[in-house]
Order: C-alpha cells, then structure tokens, then sequence
C-alpha cells in the first residue's frame, strides 16, 4: 500500500497536467478554427477537475493497477466537445485540432526532460522529483503516441479522416462508435503496444534526446 501510494503521488502532477492541457490544447485549436462550443461550456480551461472523468479518469486505471499488479494501465479524460462542422474548414481543421492534444503532450514531455536536467545540474538528490521528472517524460509519450492510433475515436483517427478522400474518410468515421472497444481488445492482445507505442514512444525518447543535447551541453 505504502508503495501504491508513492507511485500514485508521484504521477498525480504529471498526469494531471498531461490530460489537463490535451484537452485544453483540442479546445483551444478548436474556437481558434472557427467552433466555440467547448468555450461555451466552460471546457477551455487549465482547471483539471473540468476534464476529469471519474470512471476513465480514477476508477478505471486503479482496477485495472490492482488487478494486473501495476502490469497494465489505461484510461481517458472527458473528451472536449468539438462540432466539426462549425469549423472554417471541417475536413482540413479537423486535422489541426486533433493534433493539437498529441502536440501539447510532446512539448510536455520535452518540458519534463529539461527539468530533469536541471534537477540533475543543480544537484537535486531527491528521488520524488527525479522520479516525477522521469513520469512526466513517460505519461506525455505514452499520451502523445496512444492518441495517434489511426482510429476514431482516438485523435490519430481524426487525422486519418481529415487527410483520406471523402469516400473513404467516411467509411472510416463510421467505425467511431466501436473504435473504443476496438482499440482496447488490441490494446489488450498486445498490438498497440507492440506494433505502435512502443516504437513511437522510441522515437519520442529519441527526438527529446537530440533537442535537449544542445542544453546538456551548455551545463556541462
């Protein structure tokens, strides 16, 4: 117990953060391309509580941690709400304001990585800061690269519909109401973290690696 409750304080800052500011981020993309339903709900906010969902968010990744033993994890904040068609340009902004949430979590996860080595320049020992740092890094990849799954109702789905030609960007956006339980039997099978995070979070760590070398650098 005593241990489930480090691990939980140690991630709460960066998880908080990390779905806090991808939801904002879609909101954000979305009023400044022409739809201001989530600004009208009160959704375009840093205020953590207005994207929680007490299932997806809480109940859902604690079953799932004492059930597995902490092997697997999952879970989702309350999607903001975005009318497509309200947009400028539905089929090309669709595709801004869904990246919009991956994005925010990248430049997280590099923003992490640069505290980690200024933690680590300045001579910070404490193992909760390194290991909030280190979480921070880990959430926002495992965020970034899980929503770029090419399926809806996940952003990478979005993305895919905004970039294919009509005929088949709607064949696919008609997979949206089982995409949740389609991702999740793969995400359980093992194929989304064989065949995509796992490579992409790789290349994440790789890419963060390369633009905080020049920082790295600097300190030394």
């Amino acid at each position: 117990m005593q241990e489930l409750i480090q691990t939980v304080l140690i991630y709460a800052l960066p998880v908080l953060f990390a779905i806090t500011v991808h939801e904002a981020a879609h909101g954000y993309a979305a009023r400044y391309f022409g739809d201001h339903t989530a600004s009208m709900l009160g959704r375009i906010t840093l205020n953590p509580i207005k994207h929680i969902d007490p299932i997806g968010t809480i109940l859902m990744p604690l079953l799932l941690y004492f059930s597995t033993s902490g092997a697997f994890l999952f879970g989702y904040a309350k999607p903001v709400p975005v009318n497509f068609g309200n947009l400028r340009h539905p089929k090309r902004d669709m595709i801004w304001v869904a990246l919009a949430g991956p994005a925010s979590n990248f430049i997280q996860a590099i923003g992490w990585a640069v505290v980690l080595v200024l933690l680590v320049a300045v001579g910070v020992q404490e193992r909760f800061f390194m290991e909030m740092a280190r979480a921070g890094i880990l959430v926002n990849l495992v965020m970034w690269a899980f929503n770029l799954f090419p399926l809806p109702p996940l952003d990478g789905g979005r993305i895919l519909v905004g970039l294919l030609p009509t005929k088949q960007a709607i064949a696919v956006s008609r997979m949206e109401p089982y995409g949740f339980f389609i991702v999740l039997g793969l995400v359980l099978l093992g194929v989304v973290g064989t065949y995509w995070l796992r490579p992409l979070m790789n290349v994440g760590y790789e890419v963060i690696d390369l633009l905080i070398t020049p920082l790295l650098a600097l300190l030394r």
